[in-house]
Parts: structure tokens; C-alpha cells; sequence
């Protein structure tokens, strides 16, 4: 079975845990991989990162150039116009990359999905429709895309999500990530939030927090 090319990142003994995180529009695995010696997990969480590589498609926003995406944008409107077909085309591979942890023995309750913006979109559409319950979802700096059209699975109806938002984001509004909050609210869902006074990045407190979240999702 084809997967998406991805940069894997095993701990010093065999993994019992897993973390697929998945980039924003423009970038690729590279963006997020330093972050791992950061984190300062201890080696006995025993954790493998992936870090796929989205494929290089034409983005309207950005008058057509082609670039790594896992969707298109239509429009920059506040509530985003985009390809849904695409982002669950993304969802659908994240899914595969999911499927072979758990073949090569990573309990499902040990995965965790993270995503940030146009990842974070994807990490959403694909952890809460999945059929099989999860450790965790981060959502960064990103916004439920498909929080009108998604298909939850009862096996994640008990999923804990992190939300994490820069107050200054220029390109993906505080409003959205507070949006997103409030849609998981009301289905009921275990989520946090944490803001940062950031624009569309990640800041030193925010990893640290990370940090302590995957410690306490997989200890």
C-alpha cells in the first residue's frame, strides 16, 4: 500500500507510542521535526514521529502556484471557501499512516494526531471520524473546516483535544481556533484551550506546554 512520503523519527528503544503531525500550506515535514529534541520527552514514553509530507497541488489563493497543500483555498474569506473533497482526500491518507502504527503494534489509544493550520484542518476531519479511539488531537493555530460536514465517530466521541491559538495570528484569526472551541464544546468533546501572544507560529511556552500534554496523554 502506497503511503505519503513522510520524516520518521524513532525513539532510542522500540516505539510503544506515536505522534503524526501534519503541516501548514507551503511547508512540509521538515517544519516541525526540530521541535522533538524540544519537546524533552523521557525515552522511556518510547515515541516514533511522523511527519508527512503534503503533495504539491495548485492553491487559488495563491494565484495558482503549486505547492505542498493538503487542500485548496478558494477564498481568504473569514470562514474559508476551500476543496472539501481534498481535505478528506488528506484525511483519508492521514488515515493510512494511523492504520500502519497500529500494524506495527502501537495501541490506537496511544496514537495522537497533531496539525497545525491547514494541517490542523486535516488533524480534525481525520481523528474524529476515526474508527478507532485515539490518544489525543492538537489543533494549532488552525480551524474546524469540516465542523458542519463531518461524520463523528462514536469510537472519539471521548477524544481529548488541545487547542492552541496565537492572539496576534494574522492569517488564521483567534476567532476561528475560539470557533472551533466552541463547536467541540458543544458536541460534548474534553477540550482545552490555550492562547499565546504569537501571530501564525509556535513560541518556546507553547512547545512546553506540548510537551506536557503528550507526557500526560501517554504516561
Amino acid at each position: 500500500m502506497p503511503y505519503l512520503p513522510a520524516i520518521e523519527i524513532e525513539p532510542a528503544q522500540p516505539a510503544t507510542a506515536a505522534v503524526i503531525w501534519l503541516h501548514g500550506l507551503g511547508a512540509d515535514g521538515n517544519d516541525f521535526a526540530p521541535i522533538v529534541p524540544e519537546l524533552r520527552l523521557p525515552e522511556s514514553l518510547a515515541v516514533r514521529f511522523i511527519f508527512p509530507h503534503a503533495p504539491s497541488i495548485p492553491v487559488t489563493i495563491n494565484n495558482g502556484w503549486v505547492m505542498p497543500a493538503w487542500y485548496d483555498i478558494l477564498e481568504m474569506t473569514l470562514d474559508r471557501r476551500i476543496d472539501e473533497t481534498q481535505l478528506r482526500a488528506s484525511a483519508a491518507e492521514i488515515r493510512k499512516l494511523i492504520e500502519r502504527e497500529i500494524e506495527r503494534g502501537i495501541d490506537s489509544r496511544r496514537i495522537l494526531l497533531a496539525g497545525f493550520s491547514q494541517g490542523g484542518a486535516v488533524a480534525y476531519e481525520t481523528a474524529l471520524s476515526f474508527d478507532k479511539p485515539l490518544g489525543g488531537l492538537l489543533a494549532m493555530s488552525t480551524y474546524y473546516a469540516t465542523a458542519d460536514s463531518i461524520e463523528l465517530n462514536e469510537a472519539n466521541r471521548q477524544l481529548p483535544v488541545l487547542v492552541q491559538h496565537g492572539t496576534l495570528d494574522p492569517v488564521v484569526p483567534e476567532s476561528l481556533g475560539q470557533k472551533a472551541l466552541q463547536r467541540l464544546q458543544a458536541d460534548e468533546f474534553e477540550v482545552s484551550y490555550q492562547s499565546y501572544p504569537m501571530e501564525h507560529a509556535v513560541c518556546p511556552p507553547q512547545i512546553e506546554a506540548i510537551a506536557d500534554w503528550i507526557r500526560t496523554r501517554l504516561d
